[in-house]
């Protein structure tokens, strides 16, 4: 609860420091790509978790443990492509917005928990997979569920 009202008031100075939305969305994506570099260590610390072997376990474990063990949120895993490397996480409850009833109209391009696919990438890439991650849908924007994408673009060179 703590970290959801004090995210609140991050995203809420960005706002202030920032004009446009597009800007406060790459800063909370760069702030996550940070966590999410040093947020992979203590996950794979913690888990115990064994070396996935596709696309597809890799996106269940985004969806499965690490939701679970830092948002208390499980996700649903769709794959969204034939050649098997896009996936979408769909989350029923987001507990990032618990205390957000919805967006003011003049800020209605911003994606208030973009922080999300920033450490989603930033943890990717410390495990040598290159994903390009965005937000598809927000029950904020008036969607009905969060939905967030998932592209692996190539396994990283070690």
């Amino acid at each position: 609860e703590l970290f959801v009202l004090t995210y609140g008031a991050l995203v809420a100075q960005l706002c202030k420091d920032y004009e446009k939305d597009e800007d406060v969305n790459i800063c909370l994506d760069r702030m996550g790509y940070g966590i999410g570099i040093r947020l992979i260590d203590d996950f794979l610390a913690r888990s115990a978790v064994k070396k996935c072997r596709s696309y597809s376990e890799t996106a269940d474990m985004i969806a499965q443990v690490a939701f679970k063990m830092y948002l208390g949120v499980t996700a649903s895993v769709s794959c969204s492509s034939a050649a098997g490397n896009e996936f979408s996480l769909i989350l029923d409850k987001n507990p990032l917005v618990d205390f957000v009833e919805e967006l003011p109209a003049e800020r209605a391009s911003l994606c208030y928990c973009n922080l999300l696919c920033g450490v989603i990438r930033g943890a990717l890439e410390m495990v040598h997979l290159a994903a390009e991650v965005t937000f598809l849908q927000d029950r904020l924007k008036g969607d009905a569920v969060t939905e967030i994408g998932i592209t692996f673009l190539r396994k990283a060179e070690d």
